[in-house]
């Protein structure tokens, strides 16, 4: 596992966590390590998302302890290109991780599916 990874995800769960990406289409979300740190600092966010294959890893490793510090829930996906284009970003691109700050009518339903998933893999 990366540095950052403090957890295995399983792909059922990885998919659900695409799946909730997909679904929040009028919520609001930061992208790049850069603004996702920033919006877990400011605690403005609902959920991070993190590549694992990002490299290096390190790049990611302090996200999971401001989250724990903020009660933000985290959840991993493989992929910086599939999450990047789970986003909405153009073809080719890549993003190590991404901050739901506002979760959709729409995706509430699985939001609440993914946070529960999660919480109960990191435990």
């Amino acid at each position: 596992m990366s540095v950052h990874v403090k957890f295995e995800t399983p792909n059922e769960v990885a998919e659900k966590i695409y799946e909730m990406i997909q679904a929040n289409t009028s919520g609001k979300m930061k992208k790049g390590s850069n603004e996702v740190t920033k919006a877990a600092e400011r605690g403005n966010a609902a959920f991070i998302i993190m590549a694992e294959d990002v490299n290096p890893s390190e790049l990611l490793a302090h996200i999971p302890l401001i989250c724990g510090e903020k009660k933000i829930p985290f959840g991993y996906v493989p992929s910086q290109e599939f999450l990047a284009k789970e986003c909405g970003m153009p073809n080719g691109t890549r993003t190590a991780s991404v901050a739901i700050l506002e979760v959709s009518k729409s995706a509430q339903e699985k939001f609440n599916e993914v946070v529960e998933l999660v919480n109960n893999l990191s435990e």
